[in-house]
């Protein structure tokens, strides 16, 4: 099992060649087929305080900033592709971006996007991430915006709670996890529970993955705070993660998010990637 197409989300980010960075890295390693998607937002004509509407100037410099906001991003991408013998397309569509690329990911198995940039001056909404990973229906990589400090898989963290959503990452990402050098389950106030953990937290995930050849620990901590995404992020330095597996939890109506406080805080704060799952 492998990833065999990866679609990249693809704005004119300043920090666009570090989610590029991963996206390549990740589909030679695959062997994958490599989309870039750009997405030109649409035009909405906002209305005057005497009921009129713009003038052509108006549309005309929001065309002129969307064309250079593209040609950013296709040279960007034809920049890290460049040299590498992969399979790869460019793609550009229009309409809102978490829309766009919720329908685009459902052809792909993974999809790479950027975290929220403070301050950014982008056209891509700020609650893209969780956005995208609560409504495509495909696994979401998330990558920090300062960057990698080297490709992510190597070690990493399966956050585990036995709950669906946390099954439902864990199978996901099991090619990840079937290739990493160490993978870290970290449980986080676990109980015995028949109907969750099981008699001993951690053990029966532990042995699925044994299962399909994943070099797999437990670790069990606590939040004495409640504060599990801090936990979490704690957790991931002492162990020199370089990738975070986690759950997303909350749901999307009307573009009102409502996150569990872990996926809160990993969206705001993350240090490494976070591939989520919902």
């Amino acid at each position: 099992m492998s990833y065999r197409t990866i679609l990249v989300h693809c704005d004119a980010s300043p920090k666009l060649a570090h989610r590029l960075g991963v996206a390549v890295e990740l589909a030679q390693r695959n062997g994958a087929h490599l989309v870039g998607v750009h997405v030109q937002v649409s035009f909405d004509v906002p209305a005057f305080f005497d009921g009129t509407v713009p003038t052509n100037d108006l549309y005309g410099a929001f065309e002129a900033a969307a064309k250079a906001d593209q040609e950013s991003a296709a040279a960007a991408f034809n920049k890290a592709i460049e040299g590498t013998e992969l399979s790869s397309e460019w793609r550009v569509a229009r309409g809102y971006p978490e829309e766009e690329l919720a329908v685009q990911a459902r052809y792909a198995d993974l999809l790479v996007v950027g975290q929220t940039e403070p301050d950014a001056v982008t056209q891509t909404p700020s609650d893209l991430p969780e956005a995208i990973a609560l409504s495509t229906g495909r696994p979401t990589l998330i990558v920090p915006h300062i960057g990698v400090r080297r490709p992510p898989g190597k070690f990493v963290m399966l956050c585990w709670n036995a709950s669906r959503e946390s099954a439902c990452a864990a199978a996901e990402a099991l090619p990840v996890l079937e290739a990493a050098e160490r993978v870290t389950v970290l449980i986080v106030d676990g109980h015995p529970s028949p109907a969750g953990h099981g008699a001993e937290p951690g053990a029966d995930v532990a042995s699925w993955l044994v299962r399909h050849g994943v070099k797999a620990m437990v670790q069990r901590d606590t939040a004495p705070d409640g504060d599990v995404g801090g936990a979490i992020l704690s957790r991931a330095m002492d162990h020199d993660i370089d990738l975070i597996v986690m759950g997303l939890y909350g749901h999307s109506r009307l573009r009102e998010l409502v996150l569990g406080g872990a996926s809160r805080t990993l969206l705001a704060s993350m240090t490494v990637p976070v591939f989520m799952a919902h």
